[in-house]
Protein backbone atom coordinates (compact mmCIF):
# COMPACT_ATOMS: atom_id res chain seq x y z
CA UNK A 1 0.00 0.00 0.00
CA UNK A 2 2.59 2.48 0.81
CA UNK A 3 4.78 1.50 -2.36
CA UNK A 4 1.72 2.13 -4.49
CA UNK A 5 1.12 5.18 -2.57
CA UNK A 6 4.75 6.35 -3.58
CA UNK A 7 4.87 5.21 -6.66
CA UNK A 8 1.12 7.21 -7.48
CA UNK A 9 3.00 10.07 -5.70
CA UNK A 10 6.27 10.27 -7.85
CA UNK A 11 4.20 9.97 -10.81
CA UNK A 12 1.85 12.91 -10.04
CA UNK A 13 4.51 15.19 -9.13
CA UNK A 14 6.41 14.50 -12.61
CA UNK A 15 3.09 14.12 -14.40
CA UNK A 16 2.75 17.61 -13.19
CA UNK A 17 6.31 18.99 -13.74
CA UNK A 18 5.90 17.41 -17.34
CA UNK A 19 3.16 19.11 -18.44
CA UNK A 20 4.16 22.64 -16.66
CA UNK A 21 7.20 22.03 -18.90
CA UNK A 22 5.43 21.04 -21.72
CA UNK A 23 3.12 24.20 -21.39
CA UNK A 24 6.24 26.46 -21.36
CA UNK A 25 7.57 25.00 -24.47
CA UNK A 26 4.11 25.18 -26.56
CA UNK A 27 3.24 29.23 -24.93
CA UNK A 28 6.58 30.87 -23.94
CA UNK A 29 4.84 33.89 -23.65
CA UNK A 30 2.89 32.29 -20.95
CA UNK A 31 5.45 29.88 -19.46
CA UNK A 32 5.31 28.57 -15.80
CA UNK A 33 9.60 27.42 -16.36
CA UNK A 34 11.16 29.37 -16.07
CA UNK A 35 8.99 31.77 -13.95
CA UNK A 36 8.01 34.67 -15.43
CA UNK A 37 8.67 36.43 -12.14
CA UNK A 38 11.16 35.26 -9.38
CA UNK A 39 9.37 35.88 -6.26
CA UNK A 40 9.44 34.85 -2.73
CA UNK A 41 7.22 31.70 -3.32
CA UNK A 42 9.32 30.88 -6.66
CA UNK A 43 11.76 28.30 -4.22
CA UNK A 44 8.80 26.75 -2.77
CA UNK A 45 7.10 25.87 -5.66
CA UNK A 46 10.45 25.09 -7.91
CA UNK A 47 12.34 22.93 -4.60
CA UNK A 48 9.35 20.97 -3.38
CA UNK A 49 8.40 19.31 -6.05
CA UNK A 50 11.82 18.64 -6.55
CA UNK A 51 13.39 17.09 -3.42
CA UNK A 52 9.41 15.69 -2.98
CA UNK A 53 10.45 13.31 -6.09
CA UNK A 54 14.17 12.62 -5.15
CA UNK A 55 12.30 11.79 -1.95
CA UNK A 56 9.84 9.57 -3.56
CA UNK A 57 12.82 8.00 -5.57
CA UNK A 58 14.89 7.67 -2.41
CA UNK A 59 12.39 5.37 -0.40
CA UNK A 60 11.36 3.57 -3.49
CA UNK A 61 14.61 2.21 -4.33
CA UNK A 62 15.09 1.39 -0.41
CA UNK A 63 11.81 -0.47 -0.07
CA UNK A 64 12.48 -2.38 -3.51
CA UNK A 65 15.92 -2.81 -3.11
CA UNK A 66 17.39 -5.96 -5.12
CA UNK A 67 13.77 -7.41 -6.73
CA UNK A 68 15.44 -7.27 -10.22
CA UNK A 69 18.51 -9.29 -10.76
CA UNK A 70 21.30 -7.26 -12.01
CA UNK A 71 24.86 -8.19 -11.36
CA UNK A 72 26.93 -6.36 -8.67
CA UNK A 73 29.66 -5.22 -10.93
CA UNK A 74 26.85 -3.19 -12.89
CA UNK A 75 24.63 -2.25 -9.74
CA UNK A 76 27.50 -1.07 -7.38
CA UNK A 77 30.48 -0.33 -10.15
CA UNK A 78 28.28 1.96 -12.58
CA UNK A 79 25.15 3.35 -9.98
CA UNK A 80 27.44 4.35 -6.77
CA UNK A 81 29.81 6.30 -9.66
CA UNK A 82 27.09 7.19 -11.42
CA UNK A 83 24.62 8.82 -8.12
CA UNK A 84 29.03 10.39 -6.74
CA UNK A 85 29.63 12.35 -10.22
CA UNK A 86 26.16 13.80 -10.89
CA UNK A 87 26.10 14.76 -7.59
CA UNK A 88 29.54 16.03 -7.74
CA UNK A 89 28.73 18.23 -10.85
CA UNK A 90 25.58 19.52 -9.52
CA UNK A 91 26.53 20.77 -6.61
CA UNK A 92 29.42 22.14 -8.04
CA UNK A 93 27.03 24.36 -10.51
CA UNK A 94 24.86 25.24 -7.91
CA UNK A 95 27.60 26.75 -5.80
CA UNK A 96 28.54 28.78 -8.90
CA UNK A 97 25.33 30.12 -9.67
CA UNK A 98 23.32 29.79 -6.40
CA UNK A 99 19.83 28.15 -5.55
CA UNK A 100 17.93 30.93 -6.63
CA UNK A 101 19.27 31.12 -10.31
CA UNK A 102 19.59 27.60 -10.17
CA UNK A 103 15.18 27.89 -9.32
CA UNK A 104 15.02 30.22 -12.48
CA UNK A 105 16.30 33.50 -10.81
CA UNK A 106 17.48 35.85 -13.95
CA UNK A 107 20.81 36.03 -13.66
CA UNK A 108 24.43 36.02 -15.86
CA UNK A 109 24.62 33.52 -18.78
CA UNK A 110 27.39 30.56 -17.58
CA UNK A 111 29.51 29.19 -20.28
CA UNK A 112 32.50 28.04 -18.28
CA UNK A 113 33.06 25.09 -15.84
CA UNK A 114 30.96 22.04 -17.09
CA UNK A 115 28.42 24.74 -19.05
CA UNK A 116 32.19 24.50 -21.85
CA UNK A 117 30.35 20.76 -22.60
CA UNK A 118 27.02 20.98 -22.51
CA UNK A 119 24.34 23.02 -22.22
CA UNK A 120 22.59 21.87 -19.59
CA UNK A 121 24.91 20.05 -17.26
CA UNK A 122 22.81 20.24 -13.97
CA UNK A 123 20.01 18.35 -15.82
CA UNK A 124 22.29 15.94 -16.97
CA UNK A 125 24.13 15.10 -13.59
CA UNK A 126 20.11 14.67 -12.31
CA UNK A 127 19.87 12.03 -14.69
CA UNK A 128 22.76 10.55 -14.03
CA UNK A 129 21.87 10.57 -10.14
CA UNK A 130 18.20 9.13 -11.28
CA UNK A 131 19.70 6.40 -13.57
CA UNK A 132 22.44 5.40 -10.99
CA UNK A 133 19.63 5.27 -8.21
CA UNK A 134 17.81 2.88 -10.54
CA UNK A 135 21.05 1.04 -11.42
CA UNK A 136 21.95 0.79 -7.54
CA UNK A 137 18.65 -0.19 -6.09
CA UNK A 138 17.42 -2.74 -8.65
CA UNK A 139 13.74 -1.77 -8.02
CA UNK A 140 11.47 -1.94 -10.32
CA UNK A 141 9.56 1.04 -8.62
CA UNK A 142 12.22 3.55 -8.87
CA UNK A 143 12.81 2.17 -12.26
CA UNK A 144 9.68 3.22 -13.19
CA UNK A 145 9.42 6.86 -11.54
CA UNK A 146 13.13 7.17 -12.28
CA UNK A 147 12.16 7.07 -15.87
CA UNK A 148 9.81 9.74 -15.46
CA UNK A 149 11.79 12.22 -13.56
CA UNK A 150 14.68 11.58 -16.70
CA UNK A 151 11.75 12.40 -19.20
CA UNK A 152 11.24 15.66 -16.91
CA UNK A 153 14.57 16.35 -17.09
CA UNK A 154 14.59 15.80 -21.08
CA UNK A 155 11.96 17.79 -21.35
CA UNK A 156 13.02 20.78 -18.93
CA UNK A 157 16.03 22.33 -21.39
CA UNK A 158 13.54 22.84 -24.40
CA UNK A 159 11.42 24.99 -22.18
CA UNK A 160 14.07 27.60 -20.89
CA UNK A 161 16.04 28.42 -24.16
CA UNK A 162 13.31 30.60 -25.57
CA UNK A 163 13.86 32.82 -21.88
CA UNK A 164 17.29 32.44 -22.20
CA UNK A 165 17.10 34.37 -26.10
CA UNK A 166 15.14 36.76 -24.74
CA UNK A 167 17.27 37.42 -21.69
CA UNK A 168 20.96 37.09 -23.42
CA UNK A 169 20.01 37.52 -27.14
CA UNK A 170 23.16 37.02 -29.39
CA UNK A 171 25.35 35.87 -26.46
CA UNK A 172 23.24 32.93 -26.28
CA UNK A 173 23.00 32.13 -29.71
CA UNK A 174 26.54 32.33 -30.12
CA UNK A 175 26.60 29.90 -27.40
CA UNK A 176 23.75 27.45 -28.51
CA UNK A 177 25.84 27.36 -31.57
CA UNK A 178 28.93 26.25 -29.99
CA UNK A 179 27.35 23.91 -27.30
CA UNK A 180 25.68 21.38 -27.48
CA UNK A 181 22.50 20.88 -25.37
CA UNK A 182 23.39 17.50 -24.41
CA UNK A 183 26.80 15.57 -24.49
Amino acid sequence: MMETTLILSGLGIAAATLASILWSIVFPKRRIWPPQRYTAITPILVWVPTFSLFGVLILLGVLGWGILVLPNWLRFGVGIPLILFGNFVVWTEVAHFGLAQTGGAKGTLRTTGMYRYSRNPQYMADMAIVGGWMILTSSPSALTVGTAAILVLIAAPFAEESWLKELYGSEFEEYRASTRRFL
